[in-house]
């Protein structure tokens, strides 16, 4: 089983790496990207540093781990930040330099389809941040929500306890970044419902691992970064989101089912899983709608957690991944969920 630890924490001043190993859009929408960057100056006093690939669409998996590997072997980067996602970085980490990784780790911030990454991190030692891309978190318009630097700044800087608290504001519907009017102006949000506990009768503290769902179902097909001994996850805490290409419930509820299959899900002692997001570009859906498809996800969700790991503690709707605010999670890091309390302490 693999020991894995805290990298050392950047101070303000350090110099952050600012990577593209999903997709190059900061060089399709550089506003909200240089908004992000802005941020990261004035807001969190760090000197972003960018890669060859940063702004380059169509950089091969070659060039993008170069970035990454470069990114981590350089003594005057502290510290790592993806640009945004992608849906092809699980072709960059044959490419990945494990051992430089591991004799240089740093923290690094992602998510999506940065869960190849954060993945790999956890096999190599490394505790990172699944959470805070540049161009979404840091590039929302007008302000970064409380909720989400709050927890960005703890993540960043600070070392121990953080109790995570749900939004009481929240929203999954994008504008359009080509359109200059999208920043004039934040985005609306509905009133949050909290979180949803189920088997609330214990506490569990243990390490976090998973990700978004369609990529971790990728990197289980693939047969990466998975541990040959399922026994690391015992006890764990398993971290499961959607992204804005909205499975079906039927999907999300097959890529458990095969989790279950496997053996992966009754090893963990508790599930936390983000709020879905329900609205796209592609299916803009209207509220009602959107509740209905969230409806179906937990359903879903549920179903396979009957089947597999009926035990388990879960909770619903938690401020993670594809949402605002948006809520850092350590990967591979310590995660308490205390069920008696309805608490969820990390430590970052």
């Amino acid at each position: 089983m693999t020991t894995i630890s805290y990298p050392p924490k950047p101070s303000p001043g350090d110099r952050i790496a600012v990577i593209s190993p999903g997709a190059g859009l900061p060089g399709l929408f550089p506003r909200p990207f240089e908004l992000g960057l802005e941020r990261l100056r004035k807001e969190f006093g760090l000197e972003p540093v960018e890669y060859p690939t940063t702004r380059t669409m169509g950089a091969t998996p070659q060039e993008r781990a170069a970035d990454v590997n470069a990114a981590f072997a350089d003594p005057d980067i502290k510290v790592i930040m993806a640009s945004i996602g992608g849906d092809d970085q699980i072709t960059v980490l044959p490419f990945l330099d494990r051992e430089l990784i591991r004799a240089n780790p740093k923290p690094f911030f992602g998510m999506s389809d940065n869960t190849n990454l954060l993945a790999f991190l956890s096999n190599t030692g490394i505790v990172g941040y699944h959470g805070a891309t540049v161009m979404v978190q840091l590039g929302r318009p007008v302000a970064m929500d409380p909720l989400t630097a709050e927890s960005l700044r703890a993540a960043l800087f600070t070392s121990g306890p953080y109790e995570l608290r749900p939004a009481e504001r929240w929203n999954d519907v994008n504008r359009d970044w080509a359109d200059p009017a999208t920043f004039d102006a934040e985005p609306e949000t509905r009133p949050g419902d909290g979180w949803t506990w189920v088997n609330p009768d214990r506490v569990i503290e243990g390490r976090s691992w998973g990700g978004c769902l369609e990529i971790l179902g990728w990197l289980l097909m693939a047969d990466r970064e998975i541990a040959r001994d399922l026994s690391a996850y015992d006890g764990g805490v398993l971290l499961l989101e959607t992204s804005e290409e909205m499975p079906s419930g039927e999907e999300v509820f097959r890529t458990l089912r095969n989790m279950g299959e496997r053996g992966l899900l009754r090893r963990f002692s508790a599930l936390l899983m983000g709020r879905p997001k329900t609205w796209s570009f592609e299916q803009p859906n209207s509220p009602e709608e959107g509740a209905r498809y969230a409806a179906e996800q937990r359903e879903a969700v549920l179903r396979a957690m009957r089947t597999y790991a009926p035990d388990t503690t879960i909770v619903l709707d938690v401020d993670f991944g594809h949402t605002d605010p948006q809520l850092v999670i350590p990967y591979g890091g310590l995660v308490r969920v205390d069920g008696p309390a309805r608490r969820i302490t990390v430590t970052y």
